[in-house]
Parts: structure tokens; C-alpha cells; sequence
């Protein structure tokens, strides 16, 4: 791990996304758009792992762990997230530490 700053962010669905009924082409979209968003932000070097719970109720939400100088990067990359921005999601930023973590963690996409 560097000796940059960790920050984790917490996302989860608007009530109103919360019945898949409620989902049209756009929030598939936004969906795909943030999976590639957070692939790019591993492929630059800030993302540390993504992951959401399996669940899909009030209780869904998912985490994205990165690695950045500052609280103001991290706000600036969480508020850019597709998820965020086309309000499909809230989300809340936090300022992180991994205390322990597997050596290796393969990558797996996840719907």
C-alpha cells in the first residue's frame, strides 16, 4: 500500500431505484457507465476495490476504497462517479484505513 491518503465511499440506490421495476434503459446506462467508471479509476491508480452487497433491498449499498492525496480528490472523483452524478445513488465519503487485506484479490464483475 502507498503513503497516500485512503478514502472509502459509501453508495446506495434513491428509494425509487430500489424496485427494478422502476429501471429503464437510462439507469442501465448509468449502471455501465459507473462499472467503467471504477474500472478506469483502477487503471489510473486511485481505485483499491469496489464491491457492493448481494442483496437488493433497503439495505444494498456499496463500497469504493481509493487511494488519493486528499479529501478534495476524493470528493471530486466519488461526486464524477455516473452513479452519483445521474442520481441514481447517494453516496458519503469517509476517510479510510485497510488495517489488513489478502495479498491477492482477483478481479470479478459483479451485476
Amino acid at each position: 500500500m502507498n503513503e497516500e491518503t485512503q478514502f472509502i465511499y459509501v453508495l446506495r440506490l434513491l428509494p425509487e431505484f430500489l424496485t427494478r421495476s422502476n429501471w429503464t434503459e437510462r439507469e442501465e446506462k448509468v449502471l455501465e457507465e459507473h462499472f467503467q467508471y471504477l474500472l478506469q479509476l483502477k487503471e489510473d491508480g486511485e481505485l483499491i476495490l469496489a464491491g457492493k452487497t448481494q442483496n437488493f433491498d433497503e439495505s444494498t449499498f456499496e463500497t469504493v476504497i481509493l487511494s488519493v492525496d486528499n479529501a478534495v480528490e476524493a470528493t471530486l472523483i466519488m461526486e464524477q462517479d455516473p452513479a452519483v452524478a445521474n442520481r441514481l445513488m447517494s453516496s458519503e465519503l469517509f476517510p479510510y484505513r485497510i488495517a489488513v487485506m489478502k495479498n491477492e484479490i482477483d478481479d470479478l464483475r459483479f451485476k
